[in-house]
């Protein structure tokens, strides 16, 4: 099978559209980016002229994608990769006026707060938002009633230690990824989102062997870790909701404003 069969899919219709050879050049993980924002946008109402946060974005491909299938504008923002050359990438695409790269952390973010009406994070919410107080950082950046959405990969029961059969795989790090039930119920219990999607992808363990099979084949320990399990413990999750304007965001303390006066350091002495 050439490579470009490869990334056809009839589950993914719009991500089909574009050529491989693209979708290649912009790889940045371990999901296709285009099959999972496709994935979670079934979920999100997404209409025209929206200002849209891609948080996470990698090498812009999802933030294009949004841009060019949904007209919403972009604000592809990445810590790990060059907004310079997500810029060139941008403007290839003929997506400049609508697609626009920030260079970023995740947890430092330069926007105003209620800016945008939708945030979305493709594979790589994990890494940075599992945070209990996070949810409540970032929801201060969408308006009241604003989308907030994830997807990538994830587990799909939690598991207290690494099954037999992934321990050649699974790092530490591993442990960033959770699943569907977890992420609705670590967002839902904060009462700032009205969880409306909390689910797994059917077959998605394909989809992310299929994926390395292309974008890195040399990555034995992956694929027989993907292929030995089969979809019992990894796969992908999307999870989405709208922020609830009744709720009030606590302002992130960034500082304590204190006085210094100096006291004796110890009893009966100066």
């Amino acid at each position: 099978m050439s490579i470009d069969s490869r990334l056809l899919s009839d589950r993914f219709p719009r991500a089909s559209a574009y050529h491989a050879e693209w979708v290649l050049a912009g790889a940045g993980g371990a999901a296709n980016p285009l099959w999972i924002a496709e994935w979670l946008t079934e979920a999100l109402d997404l209409r025209p002229g929206m200002r849209v946060l891609d948080l996470g974005c990698g090498r812009a491909l999802s933030s294009i994608f949004l841009h060019r299938e949904f007209g919403v504008q972009v604000w592809a923002t990445d810590l790990w990769f060059s907004a310079s050359e997500n810029l060139q990438r941008v403007r290839d695409a003929g997506a400049g006026d609508g697609v626009f790269p920030v260079h970023a952390d995740a947890r430092a973010l330069p926007f105003a707060a209620g800016f945008f009406d939708a945030i979305v994070s493709i594979d790589s919410f994990f890494y940075y938002g599992t945070d209990d107080l996070y949810l409540n950082y970032i929801a201060r950046f969408v308006n009241a009633g604003g989308l907030i959405g994830i997807a990538g990969a994830g587990l799909m029961a939690e598991v207290d230690a690494p099954p037999e059969h992934l321990r050649e795989w699974w790092s530490p790090d591993v442990s960033c990824l959770h699943s569907a039930r977890w992420w609705k119920r670590h967002w839902g219990r904060t009462g700032i989102l009205d969880v409306e999607v909390a689910d797994t992808l059917q077959d998605g363990w394909r989809y992310w062997r299929d994926w390395v099979r292309t974008v890195a084949p040399e990555n034995t320990t992956e694929l027989r870790a993907l292929e030995a399990d089969a979809g019992r413990v990894l796969g992908y999750v999307r999870a989405a909701g709208r922020r609830n304007g009744n709720v009030e965001l606590q302002e992130p303390v960034v500082t304590v404003p204190t006085e210094y006066a100096r006291k004796p350091l110890l009893r009966g002495g100066p």
